[in-house]
């Protein structure tokens, strides 16, 4: 394992960071974030949506919500663990990908890249989501994320900024080792689970701009979505400055790191050849 003093702030890549347009990562992010949207969001309906029979197989709110973290956080794992995943790395959030970009693992065109894919894929599987379910869908507003317990604007950005710093932060400490970067996705179900049971009912436990954008924009309700953006960008940037400060180097930016696909970021653990299309 390399360390910060090791390398003296320099990072001695296997693969660097390739530019150009990588229209097969690109897809696998916009993919795997409608899958990530539109499959933990039917969780959300079936647990609590109307005429949902979950009420009264689990009457307790608060196991129905960490069963809705399990499920919508599950979605993100087998994606990361799929062949979508594995290619492209599954941050399926554009929170997670600026947090890789400042560790350097981004060139500036899959930054663009990523995030653009993941917003259209969160667009995407809010849109799949309000067509199959409708009424259902519509009963708890099509998944927007909202402050609550008497939360404003600001203070929900607040929290969703420090639960944003703790993903990114177990995702950072799994891939800087390669006897735990293969569990990073399990670590993520976990600590997603926990983060929506515990914050769902202040925020929604959004953690993603590109998840609460497509629920904003079916539902044509913006009034709070600009802390769904500060806020895990937030914690974004106060992860990687936490980061900063523990003598250990990320590996890789992908959740599931296998060397037999090709990657077009910045990794220090072997993998397919780099992708240099253009």
């Amino acid at each position: 394992m390399l360390s910060r003093d090791a390398t003296a702030g320099k990072r001695r890549w296997l693969h660097e960071p390739v530019g150009g347009v990588h229209l097969a990562e690109w897809g696998c992010e916009l993919l795997g974030t409608a899958i990530l949207v539109g499959g933990g969001l039917s969780a959300v309906v079936l647990d609590f949506g109307s005429g949902s029979p979950v009420a009264s197989w689990i009457p307790s709110h608060s196991a129905r919500l960490l069963l809705t973290g399990a499920i919508f956080a599950g979605f993100g794992s087998l994606v990361a663990v799929s062949p979508l995943g594995r290619r492209s790395g599954a941050h399926l959030n554009p929170a997670v990908t600026v947090a890789f970009w400042c560790e350097r693992h981004l060139h500036r065109d899959d930054l663009a890249g990523y995030v653009g894919a993941q917003c259209l894929g969160g667009i995407l599987g809010a849109t799949v989501l309000h067509v199959a379910w409708g009424s259902r869908a519509a009963s708890v507003g099509d998944g927007v994320t909202a402050p609550g317990r008497g939360l404003n604007g600001v203070e929900a950005a607040g929290v969703e900024a420090l639960m944003t710093a703790i993903l990114v932060l177990a995702i950072f400490l799994f891939v800087s080792s390669t006897r735990t970067a293969p569990w990073t996705p399990l670590a993520v179900w976990v600590v997603v689970a926990l983060l929506v049971w515990q914050g769902a009912p202040f925020t929604g436990t959004s953690l993603n701009p590109a998840r609460s954008l497509g629920p904003a924009l079916v539902s044509g309700d913006w009034r709070d979505y600009w802390a769904y953006v500060l806020g895990p960008l937030a914690g974004a940037a106060i992860a990687v400055a936490c980061w900063e400060l523990v003598p250990r180097e990320t590996l890789t930016a992908k959740l599931f790191h296998d060397r037999r696909y090709l990657t077009t970021l910045g990794s220090l653990l072997p993998a397919g050849n780099a992708r240099t299309d253009t």
